[in-house]
Formats: C-alpha cells, sequence, structure tokens
C-alpha cells in the first residue's frame, strides 16, 4: 500500500514493519533519522490502521471484523 504512494520497496516494507509492529523508525525514507511527516494523508491513515492491528494484534482485529463474531 505505501509502495503504491511512490515510495520503494524497501522504505515501503520498513513503514509497515514498523507500525505493524510498533517499534517507531522503519527503513529507507522512514528510517532513525526522517520521519512520516512527508507521508500524504492516506498513508498516514492506513500505518495508523495497522499500528492499531499491531497493538491489539491481528488475530483479534479479524475476529472483530468477522459477521459471525457479532451475530450472537
Amino acid at each position: 500500500m505505501v509502495a503504491g504512494l511512490g515510495y520503494d520497496l524497501p522504505s515501503a516494507f520498513g513503514a509497515t514493519a514498523a507500525t505493524l509492529g510498533n517499534i517507531g523508525p522503519g527503513i529507507g525514507a522512514f528510517g532513525p533519522a526522517e520521519n512520516y511527516s512527508h507521508l500524504p494523508v492516506f498513508g498516514k491513515w492506513f500505518l495508523s490502521f495497522l499500528m492499531l492491528v499491531g497493538r491489539l494484534e491481528l488475530f483479534t482485529v479479524v475476529l472483530i471484523l468477522t459477521p459471525g463474531f457479532w451475530k450472537s
């Protein structure tokens, strides 16, 4: 998703892994000497969602998004 915004693959994977793992700095354009301020608004929303998924654990978020969870 981040690569679709025009960033190279190492930077895109680094930003995705950093936000999903809640570790802070990523790789490349999102490394320790940079920040996420130059990312478009959609990218910030997407990475914020990944931070939420990483914090709540992936299985919990997938479970909440399934229709069977809300039927009972």
